[in-house]
């Protein structure tokens, strides 16, 4: 985990909806070397029937061409960046979509739009984290900026554009304040008094190596390029025309950004400040920072300004002796530092900023580039050309007269390698405002959660208050464009949908179960369908746990399995084998060998494994072996349940072996009874898609994608998953369809997708003839592209098992890192909350908050159980059965109870959850780098990127759910 809760980033690039060099919806893109363009075109509205419009490849204009040019462009990347760009390109051609009434986009294809309101459930009212932003009547004008030399940093653009505002303003500028995006762009109320002029500005600043100061002078041109059109934004409000006015929404964004940009600490869409609340420390020399996360966006409404609270981690601002002392250990000062911890620190010091304390009020500022490798008392340097050397021991005491007391520490040097400066440590304090970037340790994370956990009344007070703070009404910016905000939470019309009763098996005392406030309990209950465990070994890697304690805990579980429905033998094949972890393998087999040895030819259908609390990669390690090399499903426990044995511990357990082992915990009473709307009519197949990227600094690593799919039709409750790793941060998922050239066979189809259609087909003996797509991770900047990619790769999947195979297809985006919260409008109303303070689970929101057109929802499938809930959101991208709202809402919302890990309803749809789950569980299949020769063969290349695929999962595991 990064060092950021708020989760604000998207899984490609930036997580700003509304950057200049980002097209929101880039779907026509133009191939380099004179190859055709290709364009999507609505045709007419959808009907009930599948397939009666095709896309077509035709080349209308994308803008009002210039003189001269041959060719038209769509400006900038997208947040997939050109490799993304490319295979969306590369599939375009072949896609027969169903096309959706207008509106019609310019980009060439509209998402579904909203077929009406909910009108299932409850009424009431909730309030909403987002605050009205009445539109400017003001001419809003777009400016070029161009600074010479060029500045990398936006702070220090910031600087130079702030100091030529104060010059000028009254001047040249005819009294204009304007917003400045830190780059390119330049925002008025009305035009300036030129079309183009440049400016003379001098800024002092510090170099980072040396700590000197000096005035540079820098040259900015300033450029006329367009008016932002309002009109455009105000009919795509009303509905009344399909693209938001990016542009327009950059604008308002940008000035609504200007002040606090100048008050706070930017990252991201987020602000933050050591004054909104006291830092926390987090351990190792951390601390949180509190702020908030602000967005302008367009709803139903109008404009909203989406205000939520954020925490992030800073490093420490203390002398840099406190700050080493808090990862070694106050004892480790005294001696000379060893190799290893001189690393350690080397790397938690390098490139962050401090200034010297030693000189009273000079506090210049260095950034440190390395660690002495000898202790300072052994440092010495030339102090003049002749090359006489002196001690920085020495020099520093006649110098400044400052005795260096821990002499036998390293220095830290600052500026470059050719000229390196020696600072002691205890003359060095941190710089405040540093961000902490690198991956936090466990303990941080707890620290940081608690931090960030906050019950839902104090979450929305602490919004009010930051909203007040910010004070929209007094800010010269948001006045000059004439932009005003309320300081009152949204409130909003909410329904709470019922919960679905679930069924279980006949043969329990109680055969059916209406959960109450988003959960239930096993008491009385039997799995509707137990699996049968006859063949199980147990290893215990655990020291500390003996051979009578393991056996005891194995014989209540086996009890417990027996209690909840399932046959499962209670005396192991082979008896409890303890070994050590790092023999992991070598046991592994030794158990699985031995079992089958003495099974003669059975399968040994399960282990059980008996870890460390602290197992390290132990747990990966078995995960991998079992899964894609012996094929056996597992059940890991942990010491410390082993040694506190609690039945709902064991029950909990239990259900994940039934559910691994082939079994049905729950089902849906209205999917036995064929109830479910648009479900239970014809075989419907509902998938589960994500793609997880590996952390910040891991630039190496492949990103993984993983795709499970009902197996069972009526009762849609079991999930097979598959997984694939692919090129890095490639949202995108590159193995749902593939063909290659086999030199018996010919052209061989494949991939995800098409697997799964074939294993529902022969586990149902039909293929489906409707799909539901649940799409996890993807960020607005992205729907389109993988819209057309993956609805793509649906297609061709289905057009590959049988020519005209085309079921209607649903494809709908799943999002939690977003930033609405949802509030109960009176917290001490106890009937309209759960008991963590929060709003009721099945609590939806369709409206007013909403997007103005499109078929979107925010819903509350869950109860909370500690800080505030966050709804899921769910944007439906394409629609060809014809859903209506309440059909969706209520689907989506009943399947959130059959989660087959828990006797709660979970805050996301059950397959998004579980490709989620599956595609965190095969970056353990990833093993450790080895060296390979040149020759190796391991790798395939994908759009230039070399990725090492997965190792296979066996066959038998693919068919359950392994990943639970």
């Amino acid at each position: 985990m990064l060092a950021v809760v708020e989760r604000e980033r998207s899984c490609l690039g930036r997580s700003s909806p509304y950057t200049a060099d980002m097209p929101a919806r880039q779907m026509m893109m133009e191939p380099s070397g004179g190859e055709r363009r290709v364009v999507v075109v609505p045709k007419k509205p959808l009907q009930s029937s599948v397939n009666q419009q095709k896309l077509e490849c035709q080349e209308p204009p994308l803008q009002e061409p210039k003189k001269g040019a041959g060719r038209r462009r769509v400006r900038g990347k997208g947040k997939g960046g050109s490799s993304a760009q490319t295979m969306a390109q590369s599939h375009v051609e072949h896609i027969g979509l169903d096309v959706v009434a207008p509106p019609v986009s310019t980009k060439g294809i509209g998402f579904q739009r909203r077929p009406g309101f909910g009108v299932v459930g409850t009424k009431c009212i909730v309030k909403a984290n987002h605050f009205l932003a009445e539109l400017p009547d003001k001419d809003l004008n777009h400016y070029d900026v161009t600074i010479t030399p060029e500045v990398a940093s936006r702070t220090m653009n910031r600087a130079i554009m702030a100091e030529l505002v104060r010059l000028y303003r009254e001047t040249e500028l005819g009294m204009r304040l304007p917003a400045y995006d830190g780059r390119k762009s330049l925002y008025t109320a009305g035009v300036l008094p030129f079309t183009s002029k440049e400016f003379v500005v001098k800024i002092t600043e510090e170099d980072d190596g040396l700590g000197v100061n000096r005035e540079k002078e820098y040259r900015v041109a300033i450029k006329f390029v367009a008016r932002a059109d309002l009109h455009h934004l105000r009919q795509f409000i009303a509905g009344k025309q399909a693209d938001a006015p990016q542009e327009t929404l950059q604008v308002l964004d940008i000035v609504l950004r200007e002040l606090s940009s100048k008050r706070y600490i930017s990252i991201g869409r987020s602000f933050y400040s050591a004054d909104i609340r006291k830092p926390q420390r987090l351990g190792d020399g951390l601390q949180s920072w509190c702020g908030f996360y602000q967005s302008i966006r367009p709803t139903q409404m109008g404009l909203s300004l989406n205000i939520d609270m954020s925490s992030t981690a800073f490093i420490e601002p203390l002398p840099v002796i406190e700050f080493v002392a808090q990862i070694l250990g106050k004892d480790v000062l005294s001696r000379p530092l060893s190799d290893a911890n001189r690393i350690k620190i080397k790397k938690a010091l390098r490139g962050v900023k401090v200034e010297v304390t030693h000189r009273g009020s000079v506090r210049r500022k260095y950034r440190i580039s390395g660690l002495t490798s000898q202790p300072t008392r052994e440092l010495i340097f030339p102090v003049d050309d002749q090359m006489n050397m002196k001690s920085v021991v020495e020099y520093f005491k006649e110098m400044y007269g400052f005795t260096i007391q821990h002499s036998h520490l390293p220095c830290l040097q600052v500026g470059n390698q050719k000229k390196a400066n020696y600072l002691p440590m205890e003359a060095c304090k941190i710089v405040e405002g540093q961000r902490y970037t690198k991956r936090l340790n466990e303990k941080q994370i707890t620290s940081l959660l608690k931090v960030t956990c906050q019950r839902p009344r104090d979450q929305e007070m602490d919004i009010l208050q930051t909203v007040q703070q910010n004070g929209y009404d007094q800010d010269p910016y948001a006045k000059e464009f004439g932009i005003n905000i309320t300081d009152k939470l949204t409130s909003v019309e909410a329904r709470v949908l019922p919960p679905p009763w679930l069924k279980y098996h006949d043969t329990g005392r109680e055969k059916e179960c209406l959960p109450q406030v988003g959960q239930w309990n096993m008491m009385n209950k039997k799995v509707i369908n137990g699996c049968k465990v006859n063949n199980w070994a147990c290893i215990n890697f655990s020291r500390s746990v003996q051979e009578t304690t393991a056996r005891g805990f194995c014989q209540e579980l086996a009890q417990m399995c027996q209690i909840s429905g399932m046959e499962f033998n209670h005396e192991p094949v082979i008896p409890i084998y303890a070994t050590r972890p790092e023999q992991v393998e070598k046991a592994l087999k030794h158990v699985y060998n031995a079992a089958m040895h003495k099974l003669r030819g059975k399968e040994l259908e399960l282990l059980l494994a008996i870890l460390p609390d602290n197992n390290g990669s132990l747990y990966g390690d078995l995960k991998r072996i079992c899964e894609t090399d012996l094929g056996l499903i597992s059940q890991c426990c942990l010491t410390k349940h082993v040694f506190k044995i609690s039945k709902q511990y064991l029950a909990n357990v239990s259900l994940k072996i039934n559910v691994k082992m082939g079994g049905r915990n729950a089902v849906l009473l209205d999917a036995i009874s064929r109830r479910i709307p648009l479900v239970s009519d014809k075989p419907t197949i509902i998938f589960g898609a994500d793609v997880t990227h590996p952390e910040k600094g891991e630039d190496s690593s492949p990103s993984i994608a993983a795709v499970v799919a009902s197996q069972d039709w009526p009762e849609v409750t079991k999930y097979a998953g598959l997984v694939c790793a692919q090129a890095h941060r490639q949202e995108l998922i590159q193995d749902l369809f593939k063909t290659w050239h086999d030199p018996q066979r010919g052209v061989v189809s494949g991939g995800m997708i098409r697997e799964l259609l074939l294993s529902f087909q022969k586990a149902t003996g039909q293929k489906p003839q409707r799909i539901i797509f649940y799409r996890d991770g993807v960020s607005e900047g992205q729907f389109y592209q993988v819209l057309l990619y993956e609805l793509d790769a649906i297609r061709k999947a289905c057009a590959s098992l049988e020519p005209n195979y085309q079921p209607p297809v649903t494809f709908v985006v799943v999002q939690k890192r977003h930033h609405t919260r949802l509030f109960a409008n009176n917290h001490k109303d106890r009937s309209s909350t759960d008991r963590s303070g929060n709003i009721l689970p099945g609590t939806v929101v369709d409206s007013k908050i909403c997007h103005p057109t499109e078929f979107d929802f925010y819903l509350c499938s869950h109860a909370g159980i500690q800080g505030t809930s966050r709804p899921a959101h769910y944007h439906v991208l394409w629609d060809e059965n014809n859903f209506t709202a309440d059909e969706m809402q209520t689907l989506t919302n009943n399947l959130c109870y059959t989660y087959a890990r828990c006797t709660r309803s979970v805050s996301v749809v059950p397959p998004a959850y579980y490709a989620h789950l599956a595609a965190f569980r095969a970056r353990f299949y990833m093993q450790p780098e080895i060296a390979e020769t040149p020759t190796s063969k391991t790798t395939r290349t994908i759009n230039g990127c070399s990725v090492k695929p997965l190792p296979a999962l066996k066959e038998k595991v693919k068919k359950v759910m392994f990943y639970c």
